[in-house]
């Protein structure tokens, strides 16, 4: 079993997968770690939509100029909200590395693609998948099994890096 720190590492941008589907308790699994991600006020704003169906996946893809994977892909998780919060945004950043994090522990490859802000991509996923007008697409995220591997890595940069003062 790995460490956290050894899943943070491990944790990259998964754009090939098998055509194996993920099971239900897997999907399961990643909504639990989405589900514990730290909330604002724990107001948890957050919904999921779990796609599985071929042709979703292909006119997500289709449309998201970065989302050529989820032609491939065998599951797409779409992480909306309720944006009457105003940290929304933030606690649907929150859920999706949770996601993205899971995903990697259950040796699943996964990759994020950003929706919100960008309102012709918020446009499409809401006519695509039918959501009502108060729910905000935030991100989709891809999820398979991996058919290509990354090594883990650090992108650690001292230069980033001030203490006390600028």
């Amino acid at each position: 079993m790995s460490t956290t720190y050894d899943t943070i590492l491990a944790r990259r941008s998964t754009r090939k997968y098998t055509d194996e589907p993920v099971a239900p308790e897997e999907i399961r699994r990643l909504l639990e770690a989405a589900m514990a991600a730290p909330s604002a006020n724990n107001e948890q704003p957050w919904h999921f939509i779990v796609v599985t169906e071929r042709t979703l996946l292909d006119q997500l893809a289709t449309f998201h100029p970065y989302g050529k994977m989820l032609f491939q892909a065998p599951l797409c998780i779409v992480v909306c909200a309720e944006p009457s919060s105003d940290y929304w945004v933030q606690d649907c950043a929150a859920a999706t590395e949770n996601i993205l994090l899971a995903a990697t522990d259950m040796g699943l490859g996964a990759v994020w693609c950003g929706v919100h802000p960008n309102s012709d991509r918020e446009h499409h996923v809401t006519d695509i998948l039918g959501m009502p007008e108060h729910i905000s697409p935030f991100c989709l995220i891809a999820v398979g099994h991996p058919a290509e591997y990354h090594k883990p890595r650090t992108q650690y940069r001292d230069d980033r890096v001030h203490y006390n003062h600028w």
